[in-house]
C-alpha cells in the first residue's frame, strides 16, 4: 500500500513564504509523476504544479513565477515552495503521485491534504 504524506501548511500572511512537503512510502515503488493540487469548499479539485520524474515542471497560471516545484526522487519526496502568497491561495493542498510497480499500468494516489491559509 502507498501513502502519501504532506506536511507544511499553516497560516500566513499576504507576500509571505511557505514550503510543502510530501513524501511517498510503500514497497517497490517508483512515483512517476508528481503534483500538487488545491481545493476550496464548494470548488473542483484544481492542478497547481506537476514535476515529471525527469524534473520537468509546469505549473497553473495563477501560480507561475510565484511557485516552485522540485522533487528528490531518492525520497520519494515533492515539495513545492511557495512564495508571494495571496489570499487567493488559500486552499487545502493535495500530494498526487503516479506510482509504477515495475509495469507499464501506473496507479494515481492522493495524500490526505494540508491546510494553508493566507491572511490580507
Amino acid at each position: 500500500q502507498v501513502q502519501l504524506a504532506e506536511s507544511g501548511g499553516g497560516l500566513v500572511r499576504a507576500g509571505e513564504s511557505l514550503r510543502l512537503s510530501c513524501s511517498a512510502s510503500g514497497r517497490a515503488l517508483t512515483p512517476e509523476t508528481m503534483s500538487w493540487h488545491r481545493q476550496t469548499p464548494g470548488n473542483q479539485r484544481e492542478l497547481v504544479a506537476t514535476i515529471t520524474r525527469d524534473g520537468k515542471p509546469s505549473y497553473a497560471d495563477s501560480v507561475r513565477g510565484r511557485f516552485t516545484v522540485s522533487r528528490d526522487n531518492r525520497k520519494n519526496a515533492v515539495s513545492l515552495q511557495m512564495h508571494s502568497l495571496k489570499p487567493d491561495d488559500t486552499a487545502v493542498y493535495f500530494c498526487n503521485a503516479d506510482v509504477s510497480f515495475g509495469g507499464p499500468k501506473l496507479h494515481t494516489y492522493w495524500g490526505q491534504g494540508t491546510q494553508v491559509t493566507v491572511s490580507s
